[in-house]
């Protein structure tokens, strides 16, 4: 894969994981809850997402080649980044009025 696409690739899957949490009901798209989601259980999904789009991450820079070494702040400006990206889910989940017709 063209490492420009691989990086296209990164951010497309970083932008739906990031807003998946707020989007859909089932915890992590699979498991039914009994109760509906709270912002705790969304923000714990998030933070699953943001390991799941940082693997894929990682797996195609493996491949690409050679691993850079990363510090705190590669993951506290990518956690930012994570969480920005999040955004229009949450806008979307708690700040848009939605019309419950029965």
């Amino acid at each position: 894969m063209v490492q420009s696409a691989s990086i296209w690739l990164v951010i497309f899957v970083a932008l739906v994981t990031a807003n998946l949490p707020f989007v859909a009901q089932r915890f992590l798209m699979v498991f039914q809850l009994k109760t509906p989601k709270t912002l705790g259980i969304r923000l714990v999904e998030l933070i699953i997402f943001y390991f799941i789009a940082g693997g894929l991450g990682l797996l195609l820079e493996n491949r690409a080649g050679q691993i850079a070494p990363q510090g705190w702040e590669f993951y506290a400006i990518t956690g930012a980044l994570f969480i920005t990206l999040a955004f229009p889910g949450f806008i979307y989940r708690y700040l848009l009025k939605h019309n419950n017709a029965s």
